[in-house]
């Protein structure tokens, strides 16, 4: 199935922009260093074939001219429990998946966390918890189990592990987060665990409170799972990181920009490219983050622990959150979904209902 064809140079241009967004900046400043210094490294790159993402002949015709997803472009953000180069293609655990969709016409990005215990058909017509697939296939069958059980036509992703998120965050001085006093008492414990794998140093929190945290400690944040919330509100701290970082990244000049990238092109994985990158750095502030959210949403989830699979979130209807999200991300109040999605959420009600009835 073919994927959507870029309709013009201008729309290809908008949609590279959001590459300096947030985690996907060191992409961006990968092709940026190499127009500059005519080298051959770079940041990991690889082409997806549209041919093997599951992209829906239906959802295919709504991207193009006249389609509710006209105008749109949909990119797949992993962050990675990678501890070494080699585990940004495969074999690490996607802690942190977002659909980042991108609004060509306005610049307002919306952002989608998936979370990680979902169950879902991860491509392959195995279910369980989403993110399994990119530790067994990597960035494809990420983007393969996104597009099948959505509706989506992603074809860009940029993963991204512990280290390489630390630099970006470290390069541009800190972010800037209100931690509370049940996230001081869980934020050092985490920096010690991600400071072993890393091999450095960490300083403490000492105190709640906005206050700018350093590249450990923000990544420490987006770690924190308890405390009332679990993996919905590490999620909202990960956008939240997510942010400020867009924040930071817009008041920084490009010769730090550049700097970043030095100290982080071995440590991101990605897809995208682009020729045009030395032309588009000013229009960075026509981009922003406008609106987030969760899937599945909450009042159409609950979770139950499915057997050897273990302790999942459950959309209690998948068809019901692919509306949704259709809803949110495209303003399409009245998507209707593929028969594949229906048969994926049949299939998700069959395995998970007698686990669901035993949940007290």
């Amino acid at each position: 199935m073919k994927a959507k064809e870029k309709s013009n140079t201008k729309q290809k241009v908008k949609t590279i922009l959001f590459v300096l967004e947030a985690v996907v900046i060191v992409a961006m400043l990968g092709i940026l260093y190499l127009v500059m210094n005519k080298t051959t490294e770079g940041p990991k790159m690889v082409k997806l074939d549209p041919q093997k993402l599951e992209i829906h002949e239906e959802v295919q015709q709504m991207a193009e001219e006249g389609g509710t997803m006209k105008g749109y472009m949909n990119i797949a953000l992993f962050g990675l429990d990678a501890e070494t180069d080699s585990q940004l293609f495969k074999s690490s655990h996607s802690d942190s998946t977002m659909i980042a969709s991108v609004n060509l016409d306005t610049g307002d990005i919306r952002l989608v966390s998936v979370y990680r215990d979902t169950y879902l058909n991860l491509g392959n017509d195995k279910y369980a918890k989403s993110n399994q697939a990119y530790f067994t296939g990597g960035a494809e069958a990420a983007v393969r189990m996104l597009n099948m059980n959505l509706d989506l036509d992603i074809t860009d992703f940029v993963a991204v592990g512990y280290k390489g998120l630390r630099e970006v965050i470290d390069g541009l001085g800190g972010v800037w987060i209100d931690v509370d006093e049940v996230e001081l008492q869980h934020i050092n414990n985490y920096q010690i665990g991600i400071s072993s794998v890393l091999k450095t140093e960490y300083n403490p929190v000492k105190e709640a409170g906005y206050q700018l945290l350093d590249g450990l400690q923000a990544t420490a944040y987006c770690r924190i799972r308890y405390g009332g919330g679990d993996d919905y509100k590490r999620t909202a701290r990960q956008r939240e990181v997510l942010k400020a970082i867009e924040a930071q990244a817009k008041k920084t000049d490009l010769a730090t920009l550049t700097t970043i990238f030095n100290n982080c092109i071995g440590d991101i994985y990605t897809s995208i490219e682009s020729d045009d990158i030395l032309t588009l750095l000013g229009s960075i502030a026509d981009y922003s983050i406008a609106e987030e959210g969760g899937f599945p949403r909450e009042d159409l989830r609950t979770a139950a622990n499915v057997g050897a699979k273990g302790s999942c979130v459950i959309p209690v209807s998948l068809e019901e959150n692919v509306e949704w999200l259709h809803e949110f991300l495209f303003d399409d109040g009245d998507y209707e979904v593929t028969e594949y999605v229906r048969e994926y959420g049949r299939q998700i009600q069959e395995d998970t209902d007698k686990y669901i009835r035993k949940q007290p």
